[in-house]
């Protein structure tokens, strides 16, 4: 439903990939996909003769219909399916008045708009599934890279300990990676066949009902779950609250490169090109232009996903209105997300980390950032309460006095009774005091394994 978003905005906030799939002309395909395989798999169950069902599936061409008459028709209707129906119905009959008769035998809008829902979430987790493949693949790369870099980090946007820059970039990976593992559950486990007929009896078919619902999972190749799913659309917000949390993990990413473009830190800048990130009176400038797609995209997608946790709340067998909600909102979702990712697979491939940048930034403090590494290593020979105490006196006096963390830890015979200058040396050494960064890099790089 390419209209979910502004033609001019979408490419913006979606990938082409993406578009094509939430394209209106696509979705009445999907709709038309069901029309087809239901008339084929009532043949098989010897409802509907073998040559109407190839004739009405001959029919089920999407390009055939007119998109705004239809949608003018939905209006008065209140859902897409029965004007199709009924346009189907009467253009089957100009050639075949036998197979018009078997048009939609048996089931119900909610049957044909549900199970395209579903084709197109296929088709989408199958465009994200490739782009996250990517990302996962160019972090990782990064990871091994800079397994040994050494970059500021910050709690609170101030400065913390130093680590690894190939822990954050392993970290992206493998958060990617578990949402890899969402998305291969959702088109395995969640992703279903809707056929319910007019109430989910499937009253119309007799004793068939079931038999023609098999061959149907069959065509279309959607699990069969246990029931029709009509009334209960847990389904449709397992696969908003996972498109909601990829869209979340992307905006962590592009917030953080975001942070690292800032001119006051220069540490890591998204790819450049001509005519990309700049400003319209600035000629310096280089904006994260990706990262603002991706932190758009999480800040739109948690929105839509409530709107889609919020249809759930339907009447009985089939719901007015929370149900209509959900029908621009999870294509919407879907566009969003796969914006955000897209941004993600760009800043993945072509990431430009400058480690000279991130070393001067570790060195800004004066090796304040150390003060934990020497409190620790004078807790041994002091106890922690103590050495907390005095590598805290030293820390103050050191910004007083604007001397660097180091000549006022060696000004303090108190301290180097304990510590000598060698010592202190070594304990202000970024890369010395990583704990287990290595171990973990290792982890994480390998849980990308898992499929």
């Amino acid at each position: 439903m390419s209209t979910s978003l502004s033609p001019l905005l979408a490419p913006m906030l979606s990938s082409a990939a993406m578009r094509a799939i939430c394209d209106d002309l696509a979705y009445l395909q999907h709709m038309l996909d069901f029309e087809a395989a239901l008339a084929r798999a009532e043949a098989a169950a010897g409802i509907v003769p073998p040559d109407s069902a190839e004739a009405i599936a001959k029919a089920c061409n999407a390009g055939s219909f007119d998109l705004a008459a239809l949608a003018e028709a939905a209006t008065r209707s209140g859902n897409l399916a029965i004007p199709l129906v009924k346009a189907l119905t009467t253009e089957e009959a100009v050639t075949d008045k036998e197979a018009a008769r078997y048009v939609h035998w048996g089931a119900t809008s909610q049957d044909v708009i549900d199970t395209a829902a579903m084709l197109t979430l296929r088709a989408g987790i199958d465009a994200l599934l490739s782009d996250i493949d990517r990302a996962v693949a160019g972090f990782a790369r990064l990871a091994q890279k800079h397994r040994n870099t050494a970059v500021v980090a910050r709690t609170w946007l101030q400065h913390a300990l130093p680590m690894p820059f190939g822990l954050k970039l392993a970290e992206y990976a493998a958060a990617l990676h578990r949402s890899r593992g969402r998305l291969t559950h959702l088109k395995s486990h969640t992703l279903a066949l809707q056929f319910g007929g007019a109430a989910g009896t499937l009253a119309a078919l007799g004793d068939k009902g079931w038999e023609v619902a098999e061959k149907l999972s069959e065509i279309l190749q959607l699990p069969l779950p246990e029931s029709p799913w009509h009334s209960h659309r847990d389904r449709i917000a397992e696969a908003a609250s996972v498109l909601a949390i990829i869209a979340g993990t992307c905006g962590k990413i592009a917030r953080d490169i975001q942070l690292m473009m800032q001119t006051d830190v220069a540490e890591a800048f998204e790819p450049s090109g001509e005519g990309r990130g700049g400003s319209s009176t600035m000629p310096h400038k280089r904006n994260p232009v990706a990262a603002a797609s991706a932190l758009a995209a999480a800040t739109m997608a948690p929105n839509l996903a409530a709107t889609i946790f919020a249809a759930q709340v339907g009447d009985h067998e089939r719901s007015a209105g929370p149900w209509h909600a959900e029908w621009p909102t999870l294509p919407s979702l879907l566009l969003v997300t796969s914006g955000g990712l897209a941004a993600i697979v760009d800043v993945a491939e072509g990431l430009e980390v400058d480690a000279a940048r991130m070393r001067a930034n570790l060195d800004a403090t004066g090796g304040l950032i150390m003060a934990e590494a020497v409190a620790f290593a004078l807790a041994e020979k002091v106890g922690k309460q103590e050495a907390h105490h005095l590598v805290e006196t030293a820390s103050k006096k050191a910004v007083a006095k604007k001397t660097g963390l180091r000549a006022a830890l060696e000004s303090d015979p108190k301290i180097t009774a304990h510590l000598d200058a060698k010592r202190i040396a070594q304990l202000l050494e970024p890369m010395a005091y990583q704990g287990v960064s290595q171990v973990l890099i290792d982890r994480l790089l390998t849980s990308l394994k898992d499929k």
